[in-house]
């Protein structure tokens, strides 16, 4: 009970002070990913648009993957690109944090996300963590164990949640949502578990229109073609997520209601994404909850012992248990 009036405190606190301001100062970590420079160009634009007239991205520590060759290749060129919009560029994410008022931690190696997420809290600044929220089920556990510990308040998504027809299936305007089948594209990244560096996308699609409650996965494995992951939901509902290896990137899928069958939206930009983390910054309210950022990590987690079980079931509850040991034993050794 206490803590819990704690957190309200802290959250009211740190949303105020971002409100008492003309303009928010946003600080950037990690510049191995072309969302920096997206969000940096959007927040940063002469327009009168509310991300422009309301926020500024002022500071940013470009690293960063070192192992991830596709993103920190990256890291110069974005350097650049963040420079010309007046960004300060930092020898440390300490250094950083004292020009700002929220971070964008935008790491593209989710690996590093729990110590770089764990400096920005003790600094007491709100956080959006940009997928994915850790590497692991068990980061991800350990993540938002942190964050509640500090008073700080996080949300991680992928920008499909926001696409307006995935909002609007969400909302119910289409009928009460029988099942689903998504896809986006999946590629193998040997540093993270499969699903979690890209296919998340997809994932996080299933479960917006969807929403929680699954509770056991069954996965069919194609290598170098396509993965299928059929979920099963706790009121008889069923949801499938295709990893697309090959061809084109797409995004999308088949939302079922009781009127018919619609197609869900698919990407549509990122400002979609940082209007919300916007309000998120304004408010302190985070417009995803932890649960399900957390049941998104279990889906994929129990995906991969099903794979590695030669496809046979394998319930959420068994990932939750698996996840909760890795977590308990990274925030031991951070002590």
């Amino acid at each position: 009970m206490i803590r819990n009036v704690f957190l309200s405190i802290a959250t009211t606190f740190i949303s105020t002070a971002a409100w008492a301001q003309d303009v928010i100062k946003v600080g950037i970590i990690g510049l191995d990913t072309s969302h920096s420079p997206a969000f940096t160009e959007l927040m940063n634009a002469d327009s009168d648009d509310m991300l422009a007239t309301d926020f500024e991205v002022v500071a940013a520590y470009p690293y960063g993957s070192t192992t991830i060759e596709n993103s920190y290749k990256k890291i110069p060129q974005n350097t650049e690109a963040v420079k010309k919009h007046g960004v300060k560029i930092t020898e440390s994410i300490a250094d950083m944090l004292d020009m700002v008022d929220v971070v964008l931690l935008e790491t593209n190696d989710g690996r590093i996300h729990l110590e770089q997420a764990e400096e920005v809290f003790k600094a007491g600044k709100i956080c959006y963590i940009d997928k994915p929220i850790g590497a692991t089920l068990g980061q991800a556990m350990a993540i938002f164990e942190l964050a509640e510990k500090y008073g700080i308040p996080i949300f991680s998504s992928s920008a499909l949640r926001y696409s307006p027809r995935n909002a609007d299936i969400r909302a119910g305007k289409y009928g009460e949502v029988q099942g689903a089948d998504c896809y986006s594209p999946h590629f193998v990244e040997p540093t993270h578990p499969d699903f979690g560096y890209y296919g998340i996308h997809g994932v996080e699609t299933l479960f917006t229109v969807m929403g929680t409650g699954c509770v056991e996965v069954v996965r069919m494995n194609s290598p170098e073609q396509s993965d299928v992951v059929l979920g099963r939901w706790n009121d008889g509902r069923l949801g499938s997520f295709r990893g697309v290896m090959n061809g084109t990137y797409i995004y999308g899928g088949t939302v079922f209601t009781q009127d018919g069958a619609i197609p869900t939206g698919g990407y549509e930009g990122y400002k979609v994404l940082l209007d919300e983390i916007a309000q998120f910054f304004k408010t302190g309210k985070a417009p995803v909850s932890k649960e399900e950022t957390l049941e998104i990590f279990a889906f994929m987690k129990a995906a991969n012992m099903s794979r590695d079980r030669g496809g046979k079931p394998v319930t959420l509850k068994e990932a939750y248990k698996e996840g909760e040991k890795e977590a308990r034993k990274l925030l031991k050794n951070m002590k």
